[in-house]
């Protein structure tokens, strides 16, 4: 982990969301509504409309949205840090094709992504952004705009456990998966906290999921006891998992390092992956496991600090454009963001380090160039009193249609622009809070 994260989302490229790119998206088939659970707008049902050319379609806009070009801007512009999003369902045995629709060949795309991020010395925290089941109501980062919320059940729980299973062991013995440092359960569940029954025993058991993995493939784990060699690593998740009585290892971790074990058989048998299951874990260092932090949520949230066990950080996300942070005025943002406190508030609860995983420049009114330049600073000078920052996100559509969406959401357009300074680590104006604080 940098000592200080300055990085950028890689959204829209494995979970799209087409309002960043709404052009594209209406020439790749999709279409555009006020509703995006009416029409066509969301991977899924753009894989339910069109199941015979999905998947050449998606390998296209995969291809062309993150690729080297991309990974050398980001190099050139310091970021050293990349958060990307990611759907359960790149982990294809996870998808049921009888009720689910998302397109396949993601991880193929995820490995190449990878190799070129660690060419460049960027390392990488793979997101679980769209949860089975769809984790929150009417948005397209769920990978389906849909009310239907059912990622708060047991099934689905088991399945988001297996997934983290399964990354875990990747990022420990797949060889492109070297730049990842850290997994985040959960990308911005329900806020309230009264609507995700079961979720501080969800965060307890991720953590345990990520610990056992990383034990039973030889990574060194505080209390548990790792196989002295393994030359499959499946079995030895399989026999490690078996043999564990610590009261954390319940039937859910105990079945998700199982369906782990049997999902990553699956994988090394495509030659496409370029995985084996003869790596070994050996040396390396835990992950950071991550979670939106307490704060997220409110109505009594389960803190998952309670469910540390090694190293793990916190997100918090922050997007004044979309109301209820500030009065919709340059003073009132300014004042609010030079007095933010998020950081501070999250240490005492135990919530450290924290990171802000998402935020941006869009504002709720006319911003003047100069205003956007002293709020990026601002932004950029709260949020590295932790651990950093990773903007949303890394470019937007240049399009008739996009208008002039870039300007606000895009980091690179925002440095040219001169918004955001070339060197991620400094500001424009160090001092561009003292009028404001209070």
């Amino acid at each position: 982990m940098p000592s200080k994260v300055y990085g950028v989302n890689l959204g829209s490229w494995l979970v799209l969301e087409s309002w960043m790119l709404p052009q594209e998206w209406l020439n790749m088939g999709g279409q555009s509504c006020s509703d995006c659970s009416t029409c066509i707008a969301d991977e899924f049902s753009f894989a339910k409309a069109f199941p015979s050319t999905v998947d050449a379609i998606f390998k296209t806009h995969w291809e062309s949205w993150f690729n080297q070009t991309d990974v050398s801007t980001l190099k050139n512009l310091g970021i050293n840090t990349v958060r990307i999003p990611l759907g359960y369902w790149i982990v294809e045995p996870l998808v049921n094709r009888q009720t689910e629709f998302y397109p396949r060949g993601g991880l193929q795309q995820l490995i190449r992504g990878l190799e070129q991020l660690h060419a460049a010395g960027i390392v990488a925290i793979l997101d679980h952004h769209a949860l089975p089941g769809v984790q929150t109501p009417n948005q397209m980062f769920t990978g389906h705009c849909t009310s239907d919320v059912e990622f708060y059940t047991s099934p689905n729980y088991l399945r988001a456990l297996t997934w983290a299973g399964v990354m875990t062991a990747l990022s420990h013995l797949h060889p492109a998966f070297a730049p990842v440092f850290a997994i985040e359960a959960v990308n911005e569940p329900i806020m309230d906290a009264a609507q995700t029954p079961g979720y501080g025993t969800y965060q307890g058991n991720f953590v345990t999921v990520v610990r056992g993995v990383e034990a039973a493939v030889g990574v060194k784990t505080q209390g548990l006891d790792s196989p002295q060699s393994t030359t499959n690593a499946s079995q030895a998740i399989l026999d490690f998992a078996s043999a564990q009585s610590n009261s954390r290892f319940n039937s859910d971790v105990k079945t998700a390092m199982g369906n782990a074990a049997s999902i990553l058989e699956q994988i090394a048998s495509d030659d496409s992956t370029q995985f084996n299951l003869k790596g070994s874990g050996h040396g390396q260092t835990s992950l950071v496991t991550n979670f939106m932090d307490v704060n997220w949520q409110n109505d009594n949230p389960p803190n998952p600090a309670a469910a540390a066990w090694g190293p793990q950080a916190y997100d918090n996300h922050l997007y004044y454009v979309f109301g209820g942070v500030a009065a919709a005025d340059p003073e009132d943002y300014m004042v609010s963001i030079c007095n933010l406190g998020r950081v501070q508030a999250d240490a005492v609860l135990g919530d450290s380090p924290l990171w802000f995983g998402e935020w941006g420049l869009p504002t709720q009114f006319d911003a003047t160039d100069m205003f956007l330049q002293e709020w990026a600073d601002a932004q950029k000078l709260a949020y590295s009193q932790g651990a950093g920052w990773i903007f949303w996100n890394f470019k937007v559509e240049h399009s008739e249609l996009a208008g002039n969406l870039s300007r606000e959401w895009s980091y690179i357009d925002g440095v040219k622009l001169g918004y955001l300074t070339k060197d991620p680590s400094t500001v424009h104006n160090t001092s561009v809070c003292d009028p404001f604080v209070s």
